[in-house]
């Protein structure tokens, strides 16, 4: 079965079509069922989180959540390929009545890895700049905490060797590297032991990029926005940026790779993966954030 096959095997009509993917109206854990064994090679997914206030996208509370996830968890571990990565961004939550965190997150990545069989490849951070001082309670009203203004990010495989390539995610140079790499540099130890030889002048087209991603979140009025508010239909309120599903599409996938997301939302994965010429599949359970998610399409 080739990979457009793949992306139409779905018992289901798709609600829109483009050139290389689907959208489906459903919920994941039971579409994702008749998705082929090892046919997937990237999960990308931003699912609800595990908040101490109940949002209308349907996150479950943190006490829950494991026991809500993992059949999803197990059912990813089977559709990815032997070379495939699943990629799951979390933020992070406070227990009710108190400025203390919740552990939530680790302790899904513990039974990611011990149960599921799961491997940690490397882990995240996305950094919002932009993101509004929260929550209330601790941040601007007592003044005991900062805000948070970073997810965790897993970055998950199936085996001990996924398909990457830092290559094709590689950041512009900084000045100072590129006076470096313009009048060159002695070989020597630094002192902090490091030997630094005359291989670290040679240009690589690029800085290798830490595994801390700065992407703002500000998208205020683009096209998808904008549609859904002619249209009458609600935005979906938690949105992560385009640049955040670039950087792993690029950096885990080739051309005509299948792009998995089962927590859609305004589908950002398909639209981003469309762009770059990967093969998709959204799912997303609430009817209006998939109909205005094709709105992403008409730019």
């Amino acid at each position: 079965m080739n990979s457009q096959q793949t992306t139409q095997v779905i018992n289901s009509t798709p609600i829109y079509t483009q050139k290389y993917g689907n959208a489906y109206l459903g919920d994941c854990q039971e579409i994702i069922k008749v998705v082929p064994d090892n046919s997937i090679n990237l999960i990308l997914t931003s699912p609800p989180f595990a908040l101490t206030r109940k949002k209308e996208y349907g996150n479950e509370s943190a006490e829950k959540y494991i026991e809500w996830f993992l059949p999803f968890a197990y059912e990813f571990k089977r559709v990815l390929t032997e070379q495939g990565s699943f990629v799951l961004d979390l933020g992070g939550a406070y227990l009710p009545g108190n400025p203390i965190r919740s552990i939530y997150q680790y302790e899904l990545l513990v039974i990611l890895c011990k149960e599921v069989g799961f491997y940690l490849a490397q882990e995240f951070y996305h950094y919002n700049p932009a993101r509004l001082p929260t929550p209330a309670e601790w941040v601007t009203i007592r003044r005991i905490r900062v805000k948070d203004a970073v997810n965790v990010v897993w970055w998950l495989s199936k085996t001990t060797n996924p398909k990457a390539d830092n290559r094709k995610v590689l950041k512009p140079y900084s000045q100072s590297m590129q006076r470096l790499l313009k009048n060159g540099y002695k070989a020597q130890i630094r002192p902090s032991g490091h030997d630094i030889s005359d291989k670290f002048q040679k240009d690589n087209s690029g800085a290798i990029p830490p595994n801390l991603l700065e992407i703002p979140n500000t998208e205020s009025n683009s096209v998808y926005l904008r549609r859904c508010k002619a249209a009458g239909i609600k935005p979906h309120p938690a949105r992560f940026p385009q640049g955040f599903a670039e950087f792993f599409i690029r950096f885990l996938t080739d051309e005509e790779d299948i792009v998995l997301d089962p927590f859609a939302g305004s589908n950002t994965t398909g639209f981003v993966a469309e762009t770059l010429q990967r093969r998709w599949i959204s799912v997303e359970i609430n009817h209006d954030y998939v109909l205005g998610s094709r709105y992403r399409f008409s730019q």
